[in-house]
């Protein structure tokens, strides 16, 4: 416990020494590397846009916003190689992780060193279950998400039968054993329940085995890459099966895989901001910059701006009077008003279901 208050007191006056010498350094950790790096580019751009922002009102306490990013490529290891550079050069504050495998391990660095981190896209529930202070995310948790693909799947298919597959990632495996909880007691009809390596490029045994227990409904967690090839080779097949996923098949880089073969494809992911009417200013700044706002990339800029205007307004830096900041009252941002319960996780979370149709992404349904 010291040692995190001697890490707090050192992040701060490092800060304060640095505003006056060359400004204010955060971070941007995510995948900008491997197979979810699509996800990385959308924190890069939420983020960019953010900081230009921030630094055209003025800055953080009058001082220049300078942005650094890392990469963890997703992987749970990198991501306890970056926290701990992170840390290393006295960054007080960290904008990600966005792969839940990767999250956890890096949050206890966090943790541990006194540094403040808002997540905008992981949703395991255990990165806000480990009892640290200084850990928030902004989007809802699987618990929620899954119980969204649930009750889709038992009000659209009912007496369909089903099969619960995963990637075994920490995200994958914790999304599909939420969807479980919801799906057991409304007796749905699960026929099979599988597990698929990351990498893999040949889905032959799981499409027989679907095939074989004619499978209608085949309820996935993992991310695009995968799950497009899946869903190739089931058509490729003949099988008509539906999948359905969650946020990290949210990209349109699984209709790039999958083609017309996706068509009908459904997942859930948090509101797409890009419909709130009062984000139109913003969206024509990211259109002005050639930069797309899909996916986690307004999440990513709420997340930063959140943090900054936090700061501008208590009138300090310091970790924990940031900290006591954001869990003391309702924030105006991207996202609308946002709260925070005493763990760390927004109030009133929601996750909407989506679906693929002719290579674009409409809402079918709000989720609750």
């Amino acid at each position: 416990m010291q040692k995190k208050f001697l890490a707090i007191a050192a992040a701060v006056c490092l800060f304060a020494g640095t505003a006056q010498a060359k400004g204010v350094t955060i971070a941007v950790a995510g995948p900008f590397s491997g197979p979810a790096a699509n996800f990385g580019e959308q924190l890069k751009n939420g983020a960019e846009q953010a900081a230009k922002d921030i630094n055209a009102a003025g800055g953080i306490l009058g001082q220049p916003l300078t942005v650094k990013y890392f990469d963890d490529a997703c992987d749970p290891k990198q991501a306890v190689t970056v926290a701990n550079q992170i840390v290393g050069e006295k960054i007080p504050f960290v904008v990600g992780h966005f792969c839940s495998g990767s999250t956890i391990p890096a949050s206890r660095v966090y943790a541990d060193e006194g540094v403040l981190m808002i997540t905008p896209g992981a949703t395991n529930p255990q990165i806000t279950q480990q009892g640290y202070k200084n850990i928030f995310r902004v989007v809802g948790q699987d618990n929620d998400q899954g119980s969204s693909i649930a009750k889709y799947v038992l009000e659209n298919f009912p007496g369909k039968n089903i099969a619960l597959v995963h990637d075994k990632q920490t995200y994958s495996k914790g999304l599909v054993e939420a969807v479980a909880k919801t799906l057991e007691p409304g007796k749905a009809k699960i026929q099979l329940r599988e597990n698929v390596n990351v990498g893999e490029k040949d889905y032959t045994s799981l499409v027989t085995r679907l095939k074989q227990n004619n499978i209608d409904v085949l309820v996935y967690g993992g991310y695009q890459n995968e799950a497009g090839l899946i869903t190739r080779q089931m058509r490729e097949q003949g099988l008509k099966t539906v999948m359905i996923g969650g946020d990290a098949i949210s990209s349109i880089d699984y209709w790039a895989i999958t083609g017309k073969a996706g068509e009908g494809t459904l997942f859930t992911s948090p509101p797409d901001l890009t419909k709130n009417p009062a984000n139109k200013k913003l969206l024509n700044e990211f259109k002005s910059a050639k930069k797309s706002a899909d996916g986690y990339t307004i999440y990513s800029y709420a997340t930063l701006k959140l943090w900054a205007d936090t700061v501008n307004k208590i009138g300090a830096a310091e970790p924990s009077k940031v900290i006591a900041a954001l869990r003391g009252g309702e924030h105006d941002t991207p996202m609308g008003k946002l709260g925070f319960d005493d763990k760390g996780d927004i109030k009133n979370a929601s996750f909407a279901v989506y679906k693929f149709t002719g290579g674009k992404i409409e809402q079918v349904s709000d989720g609750k």
